[in-house]
């Protein structure tokens, strides 16, 4: 049996969490086991996962079929170098991934995590243009309240002014920003909403190596839907002005905007697209860059004639494992009427919020519903009135909101979502 008590006193004295402090640590809720959409806490209370995890595990938790691929592949071997050796996991999941991505990105790097694959496709974009002799492209343009990692090349990418990264703007490269996106999902897109990232590729094009978006959400930076019309026209200044395009799809890829990318809302393909997340269903670390034929000729053709990164786990075969498993759990399942299904729930059950005075918005996008507050939320306050109703909800500034397993039954996303707005309404 666990101690409840023993292992948060343990946990506030050796454990040092995400975005906290270790002045006054939070009592962070110990969970002994998972299963479906619940987690199972060590004092025996019970909560439906409305974060799958960060978004990563799209199918729940303790997944039979997940299960057996990994417990198989260890039988095998757990992990081996990937710099001279390869293996047949690696070499099935890279080939699925060119077959199920947007058009032309034939080539895969396979990488530890999600800031790590941007930490890559940066890499492409610079030596690419490196390798054609063209050396002042050594910018790269990013959105306002975008979002792309924490290792120091994707929080150079983040919005410097209002993201989680300013204290290190003086130690990070130097970038360029454009405005973000004004429309919504179904707002008709107008040329004015893209004037000053043209007006940027325009004026700088020649020292610009790629501009780097989150097609159709903006996550971390605000859960923000814009237009496909928007993403299209970024394709179209890209080609125009001689400019990689790279699309970071970590949080948006396999399925949950309602399209498999979220790029296909568009009908585009970038030539570097990042993905990870969701890519192992949230088993294990793992994360994936891909790149067009031209894009990696270009940095083959040059001067290194390979790409400088190497990162010791890659290709892990555990992870690669599950994430076959995982990507074909999905493609063998409904899910296209699965996510419409729980869009259409989050849009009627997160409705009656908008009544509430201390709300501002409320929006949905495929299996992703926002709550967004006119002021930023105390979450110490608010995580445990979540949790005494039996819920796992992690908000962060003004926004409360939930991206559940696409395995939730309809019963269980009612629970979260009464049990999310009657929290808000009574707070």
């Amino acid at each position: 049996m666990y101690d409840p008590k023993q292992i948060i006193e343990d946990d506030k004295s050796f454990v040092w969490h995400p975005y906290s402090s270790t002045h006054n640590p939070t009592d962070n809720y110990p969970v002994v086991s998972a299963n479906g959409v619940r987690l199972q806490l060590a004092d025996g209370r019970q909560l439906i996962d409305g974060m799958a995890s960060w978004w990563s595990a799209i199918h729940g938790y303790n997944h039979p079929t997940l299960n057996q691929a990994v417990n198989k592949q260890i039988e095998d071997m757990s992990h081996v170098m990937f710099g001279g050796l390869t293996h047949p996991q690696a070499v099935s999941l890279c080939k699925t991934l060119v077959e199920i991505t947007p058009k032309d990105l034939d080539k895969v790097f396979l990488a530890d995590s999600g800031s790590v694959s941007v930490e890559v496709a940066i890499k492409m974009a610079l030596q690419y243009w490196l390798s054609q002799g063209i050396k002042s492209k050594t910018k790269l343009l990013s959105l306002r309240n975008g979002y792309h990692g924490d290792t120091f090349g994707a929080m150079s990418l983040c919005d410097p002014i209002t993201g989680m990264h300013h204290l290190f703007e003086h130690s990070m490269p130097q970038h360029l920003f454009a405005e973000a996106p004004t429309m919504g999902f179904d707002t008709a897109f107008d040329e004015r909403h893209i004037a000053d990232l043209k007006r940027q590729l325009s004026e700088q094009h020649q020292q610009i190596a790629a501009v780097i978006v989150e097609p159709i959400v903006q996550g971390a930076g605000g859960m923000r839907f814009y237009s496909p019309d928007y993403l299209k026209r970024i394709r179209e200044l890209c080609d125009e002005f001689n400019v990689l395009l790279i699309a970071d799809e970590i949080a948006t890829g396999f399925g949950r905007t309602g399209k498999l990318f979220a790029c296909e809302h568009a009908n585009i393909s970038p030539d570097i697209l990042c993905l990870g997340k969701a890519i192992t269903g949230g088993y294990m670390t793992l994360a994936a860059t891909l790149c067009s034929n031209k894009v990696a000729r270009g940095i083959c053709d040059g001067e290194a004639g390979v790409l400088m990164h190497g990162p010791t786990f890659m290709g892990n075969p555990l992870a690669c494992a599950v994430a076959n498993a995982s990507i074909q759990l999905l493609l063998d399942s409904p899910w296209q009427q699965t996510i419409k299904r729980i869009e259409q729930q989050l849009l009627r059950e997160l409705s009656p919020a908008k009544a509430l005075t201390q709300v501002d918005s409320v929006r949905v996008l495929g299996a992703i519903g926002v709550i967004e507050m006119k002021e930023a939320v105390v979450m110490t306050e608010l995580t445990p009135k979540f949790v005494d109703a039996g819920i796992w909800v992690r908000p962060f500034g003004k926004l409360i909101y939930i991206m559940p397993p696409y395995i939730i039954s309809s019963e269980d996303l009612s629970l979260l979502t009464s049990r999310l707005v009657n929290v808000i309404t009574t707070s």
